[in-house]
């Protein structure tokens, strides 16, 4: 009250200006222009923006007959404004950090939230960029996926804090145990075992508090990351509640980096996990002699670390893939085509839609979910695969030249080139990274496996790649996002390669099931599932090397699969001369 009877009363000095404003007209039910509120500069509002949800003043205002794209925003007289509300506090979620102003912009060229000033000077050679308020309304739903994976963070981090719980009682009551087992003993060795309860309950009482002093420091770090998940939980189900969708939207984005973050912690608490346990075995030939215990101990302290059954359900179980078939075409000559259609690239659109390549008709192809085509491109170059980037995105690298394409879907199924991006070495198959990033399988090069941006910015991953080159249709690659781990297939040598990044170590994987393997994808639980070509059959093995199960495929020569986002739908095209075909599976487990 004190701040506002000074406004009221008072005068204000321009920090740009040095100009002395007066303020005595500023009552206490008077509405002020946010902007110079935000400046210190209280100032009485004249227009309410509905698009910025602020209330300004004239000078303010004018912003909007600067730039284009907001001279649709629909400006009312503050007093006819629909609401007065304050915004809710995003507690700075909602700023820009580069430019600390506003995000009210969406680029969906390159998924990245923006301010105004990012939109028009960072973004603008991009082909949409929206307003947040209307891109959040396309994609609110009820529950948040990030919330989602929080939850399964948070229930993986409350499994290590009982762990340590229990190993913390297991401790306890092996020492107890200890003491038990010596005094049942005592009465036949007398002064001796005497001696040597004291002993051994010494030492077991010196590993007892090294070991818990270590168990205590790790459930500290674990239920901190229980209540960094607690947190953030609390803040979705608050914005969810209190906030609009665009501050939900925003929320989202601005939460994944966090919950990969923490769920990298999170998982590599779980793979160091172990149970302690304490044991005493006496000696198969026990010898009494006349001697002080600390020249003879009649057995020895054990010390043993295990991966405790109650808590393997930590690490996912990998469940059996069930496949079903649906539905299935033969890939026939037509017309327009110069050749029998070979589709070296698929992949689902989130929406279900089927996107192929034809790379000896160079074409890119649309289908529904009834392997209808209902959309066609063509291409200038042979296509070697395609990823779809966005709900109405796709790119496609080429075996013949060395680009990236990337081009636009549209719901009505029209494809338009929107860029293409320049490369430096041939690409095969591609998948995702993250949002920002391809996976690419290379072309006659010893960087087997290589990182490339959406905007074409070419790097290598950390591994040691053996040197040897894979020709065309040789191999073919994908990513595990959530373990770090990279997949390579060596048709020639019958084997599956899967490479860790974080320890720059592999898994090889051999098998009778696996014979020229060819496509690969991410299945359910982070599971792959192989093209074994030969074999005509779809291989699952999980993320560590194990093979799980084969399914096999009613058609000849299985090339390429892909996965739909839900993971309940998979297409498989085939390569055989004649008879080529494409085909849609159930997936159930």
């Amino acid at each position: 009250m004190a701040e506002q009877k000074e406004i009221m009363s008072g005068k204000y000095e321009d920090e740009v200006t040095g100009r002395q404003i007066n303020t005595e007209y500023v009552r206490n039910d008077d509405t002020l222009c946010m902007p110079c509120s935000k400046r210190n500069r209280p100032t009485l509002a004249s227009v309410y923006c509905q698009t910025c949800i602020e209330f300004q003043c004239l000078e303010c205002s004018k912003i909007h007959e600067v730039y284009a794209f907001m001279k649709t925003h629909q400006l009312v007289d503050t007093n006819k404004a629909e609401t007065k509300h304050t915004p809710f506090d995003m507690k700075g979620l909602d700023q820009c950090e580069q430019h600390k102003k506003a995000l009210k912009f969406f680029c969906e060229d390159e998924n990245q939230l923006c301010c105004s000033t990012c939109a028009i000077v960072d973004h603008r050679i991009c082909h949409s960029v929206v307003e947040i308020k209307t891109v959040a309304g396309r994609s609110a739903s009820a529950r948040s996926k990030v919330k989602v994976r929080l939850t399964e963070v948070k229930e993986k981090a409350e499994n290590v804090v009982k762990n340590t719980e229990l190993t913390n009682e297991q401790l306890n009551k092996d020492v107890k145990e200890l003491s038990l087992k010596i005094r049942r003993m005592r009465d036949n060795v007398m002064k001796m075992f005497d001696d040597l309860e004291v002993s051994v309950a010494k030492d077991a009482d010196l590993f007892k508090a090294e070991t818990l002093d270590k168990l205590r420091r790790k459930q500290s770090n674990i239920e901190k990351h229980v209540a960094d998940a607690t947190k953030s939980i609390e803040t979705i189900d608050n914005v969810h509640q209190n906030g609009t969708p665009s501050q939900q939207f925003i929320l989202e984005q601005r939460m994944k980096k966090q919950v990969d973050e923490l769920s990298s912690n999170v998982d590599e608490e779980c793979q160091r996990l172990e149970t302690v346990s304490i044991s005493f075995d006496f000696d198969d030939s026990l010898k009494l002699s006349p001697l002080p215990i600390s020249d003879y101990v009649p057995g020895q302290l054990t010390l043993k670390y295990s991966v405790p059954e109650a808590v393997k359900p930590v690490t996912p179980v990998d469940p059996i893939v069930k496949l079903t078939k649906i539905t299935s075409i033969d890939l026939k000559q037509t017309g327009d085509e110069v050749e029998e259609p070979l589709y070296t690239g698929l992949d689902f659109l989130p929406d279900g839609r089927l996107v192929t390549v034809d790379n000896k008709n160079k074409k890119c192809l649309i289908y529904n979910e009834k392997l209808k085509k209902v959309g066609s491109y063509q291409l200038s170059y042979m296509p070697q695969s395609v990823i779809a980037i966005s709900k109405d995105k796709v790119a496609i690298t080429s075996g013949n030249i060395y680009t990236i394409d990337i081009l636009r879907v549209s719901k009505s199924n029209e494809i338009t080139l929107i860029r293409t991006c320049k490369v430096k070495i041939r690409y095969d198959s591609i998948c995702l990274k993250d949002d920002r990033h391809f996976v690419v399988g290379t072309i006659d090069d010893t960087r087997h496996v290589r990182i490339v941006s959406l905007s074409g910015e070419e790097k290598d991953f950390s591994i040691s790649f053996p040197n040897k080159n894979y020709p065309s249709d040789t191999s073919a690659c994908t990513y595990i996002r959530y373990s770090d781990k990279v997949v390579l297939t060596d048709r020639n040598e019958h084997t599956v390669y899967i490479y860790d990044i974080k320890s720059n170590t592999r898994v090889v994987v051999k098998d009778d099931q696996i014979n020229e393997p060819w496509g690969v994808a991410v299945g359910p639980s982070d599971c792959l599932l192989v093209c074994s070509n030969k074999t005509n059959s779809i291989v699952q093995i999980s993320q560590t090397g194990r093979v799980l199960s084969s399914y096999k495929l009613d058609m000849k020569l299985p090339y390429r699969v892909c996965v739909s986002k839900d993971k309940s739908l998979i297409a498989v095209s085939s390569n055989l001369n004649g008879g080529r075909k494409l085909q849609l599976l159930k997936v159930t487990y």
